[in-house]
């Protein structure tokens, strides 16, 4: 798959409205076509759990903070925030972070073939604002720690295995994580206002135990071509790892990372961008930049990032309307879902079923707008393959 240029739609009340260009080149719009819906059509009214929809999909609540998920005895943690999916034989498994600090951790909901919960219990704790992370291709999840000097963590999806702090992954205000199987390395972001874009390349292919942490080198543009190079000091003190690189490329605020078909994307927050990097050339270029589109595009506050088999690339919104928008492999940009009465929360952890057919994420403040008013959904419905 191959994403060219900058969007070329932005939805104004369930419609979309086509666009061409390649804006952050000096190009202007081109003339508007006509309106017409997203790929899955406008959202409808909110259900019984305030969430907006497009027809065919609906919801329910997986787990709410401070309560014990329905069919368990664990109570669910609060703030939730990144997650991922995991098949367990005919069923699968939901891991998601705690942005608590302290206590922070990771906690885990299973499901049976039929999406019964069967079981949910803790596999992290004691660590620090536990923010994003990703998926491995051996079934683990890389926890990271969103505070000054902080740490990845390696843990079991099952809980069978104790987790692994992996320092040499570096010391930074770490956010997300993507394995990349190809080059065999970890793409990992930095939520800083002057934040960098790394990637960890392990001595050996399936242990994070040694390696050697690189930094993307580039100039100072929205596109161009790229280069790695080695951070001397992982550890990141006395001096910062984002400073440690001459020429290494400032990016303001990185958040949500994932990868797929020789490409990586990431989202930036300070300027509400989604970065692209073509692995195969080595350049990089804007998927989406919101400034540049004059608000009318319904994506603003871009945050954690997910992809489905179809190639389409799902963000959620840490605040603006609460809505998780999807940007096509034509770089169509639409609102897929919208949570009501939310406006103190952010969403969260967007993960598919190993099968594509549900989506989970978190509303991490609920309607109370505190920590401990995180809510965790499930959207069922016909999502295209």
């Amino acid at each position: 798959m191959e994403r060219r240029n900058l969007l070329r739609a932005a939805v104004l009340g369930g419609s979309a409205a086509v666009f061409g260009g390649t804006l952050w080149r000096g190009a202007a719009y081109a003339a508007p076509a006509q309106p017409g819906p997203g790929p899955y059509g406008a959202l409808g009214s909110p259900d019984a759990n305030g969430i907006r929809l497009p027809s065919g999909f609906t919801s329910r609540v997986i787990a709410r903070s401070g309560q014990t998920v329905s069919g368990t005895s664990y109570t669910w943690h609060n703030a939730p925030d990144g997650g991922a999916c995991y098949a367990d034989g005919s069923g699968w498994i939901y891991v998601s972070n705690s942005e608590i600090n302290p206590s922070g951790g990771a906690s885990a909901v299973k499901f049976s073939s039929s999406g019964t919960i069967t079981a949910a219990y803790r596999i992290l704790s004691s660590t620090r604002q536990n923010c994003a992370g990703g998926k491995t291709p051996w079934n683990t999840w890389l926890s990271c720690e969103e505070v000054s000097l902080g740490y990845v963590y390696e843990t079991d999806p099952w809980g069978v295995n104790a987790s692994v702090q992996r320092a040499a992954m570096g010391r930074f205000k770490h956010e997300a994580a993507a394995a990349d199987p190809v080059r065999q390395v970890i793409y990992l972001t930095e939520d800083e206002t002057n934040g960098r874009f790394y990637r960890f390349v392990p001595t050996t292919w399936g242990n994070l135990s040694s390696g050697t942490l690189q930094v993307m080198v580039a100039g100072s543009g929205t596109s161009g071509s790229f280069t790695w190079a080695n951070v001397p000091d992982p550890d990141g003190s006395p001096t910062a790892t984002r400073s440690q690189v001459s020429g290494s490329k400032s990016f303001n605020g990185g958040e949500g990372c994932h990868y797929a078909d020789n490409t990586v994307w990431f989202t930036t927050k300070g300027d509400n961008r989604v970065w692209q990097l073509n692995l195969t050339s080595n350049t990089y270029e804007l998927a989406y930049d919101d400034s540049l589109v004059n608000g009318t595009a319904p994506l603003t506050g871009v945050d954690n990032i997910t992809g489905s088999s179809s190639g389409d690339l799902f963000v959620a919104e840490d605040g603006g309307n609460m809505e998780i928008c999807l940007i096509t492999p034509d770089d169509v940009v639409a609102s897929f879902l919208r949570v009501d009465g939310q406006s103190g929360s952010e969403i969260t952890g967007p993960a598919f079923s190993p099968d594509g057919t549900r989506l989970y994420f978190s509303s991490q403040r609920g309607t109370s707008g505190s920590p401990s008013g995180g809510i965790t959904y499930e959207v069922t419905g016909p999502f295209r393959s």
